[in-house]
């Protein structure tokens, strides 16, 4: 079921603005990029210092726009606990609205800063069983071009890919109709297989989380996706679980998959999961969450390839206990979990 990931598409007015960018790129039409934009220069957004592998921060984030709010206003102690989140490079999730241009203008962004784009790639279909972040392609056909757009893209830019969270897991739950269920293992192995021809392409298939405790009926639906191609597999994605609790899961799971390194989504973990409220939706929008540890590719478990920020901190995870739609900025909420992180 749902609740099992609770992974939302994390769009709203700023990705709206993100493609149209990119089509007036595209449209060769002379529009600031991603990443040249910004509506406060004092409270401007900097690459942050590291080596070639380093992500790309964009500094025209939802969260960089509200710093700069704050900031503007005056309001020195909210901007500072924005800055947590608006500093940090975060996923650019891509849809089924315009990908290859929204790819394109991702990476060229992150190639100029001399840094890697992190894209999140959700848009399978018969996505999120009917809930919150219901949608995706229309068909297999669809989907096939939709990779096609996406590659075209990213190109020989440097990129890791994070692909299609929740998908294997709700082939696994019997979330999906029985009736998909083969078409979403070939969708999902030929696009490895696309992504993975990129030469500076790195790809993470999305594989659950520690809450699910249950590796050894995920690796084999693992290798049917095509794991043996992809660069590895990813944990936690839009959920909780503690870091630790992530790598005895990643490392169970590695163990039935060939041995494939595996990234972990620390984005809101910091405080590990919610555990007061009911199972069914303790993913979504929990109160007392945390910032996790920051982005880094220098992780202190060899399996373990990068903690990485894959949901965007401060976008609703859906309409439940007061938040927004899925993927909507919610200022008060972002400023609860960078609070909590200082504790």
């Amino acid at each position: 079921m749902y609740g099992s990931q609770g992974t939302p598409v994390p769009y709203g007015t700023r990705a709206s603005a993100l493609v149209l960018g990119a089509a007036l790129l595209i449209a060769g039409c002379s529009s600031p990029a991603a990443g040249d934009r910004n509506p406060d220069p004092g409270a401007k957004i900097t690459q942050q210092s590291g080596t070639a592998d380093s992500i790309w921060v964009d500094p025209d984030t939802n969260a960089a726009r509200q710093l700069a709010a704050y900031a503007a206003a005056g309001n020195t102690a909210d901007a500072g606990q924005i800055r947590k989140i608006a500093e940090q490079p975060t996923g650019e999730w891509i849809g089924a609205d315009l990908p290859k241009a929204r790819a394109q203008a991702v990476t060229e962004a992150a190639t100029r800063a001399g840094r890697t784009a992190l894209l999140v790639l959700y848009n399978i279909p018969h996505r999120d069983c009917g809930q919150y972040s219901q949608g995706g392609a229309s068909d297999g056909r669809a989907y096939r071009a939709w990779i096609d757009e996406v590659t075209q893209g990213i190109a020989d830019r440097r990129a890791t890919v994070i692909l299609e969270p929740d998908a294997l897991l709700h082939l696994v739950d019997g979330c999906t109709p029985a009736r998909f269920q083969a078409e979403r293992y070939d969708l999902l192995a030929h696009a490895i297989t696309e992504l993975t021809s990129l030469k500076n392409t790195r790809v993470y298939l999305d594989a659950g989380n520690a809450g699910w405790a249950h590796p050894d009926e995920i690796h084999q639906p693992l290798r049917r996706a095509g794991i043996a191609k992809a660069d590895g597999f990813a944990v936690n994605v839009s959920n909780f679980y503690s870091t630790q609790d992530s790598i005895t899961y990643g490392r169970q799971l590695s163990a039935q998959a060939a041995g494939k390194p595996f990234v972990i989504d620390t984005s809101r973990n910091g405080n590990g999961p919610y555990t007061a409220g009911g199972t069914g939706e303790n993913w979504c929008n929990p109160p007392g969450r945390a910032l996790g540890e920051t982005p880094t590719t220098k992780t202190a478990d060899p399996l373990v390839d990068a903690y990485l920020w894959i949901k965007r901190p401060g976008e609703s995870d859906g309409a439940c206990r007061g938040g927004p739609k899925a993927g909507t900025w919610w200022p008060s909420y972002a400023l609860r979990l960078a609070r909590a992180s200082d504790r």
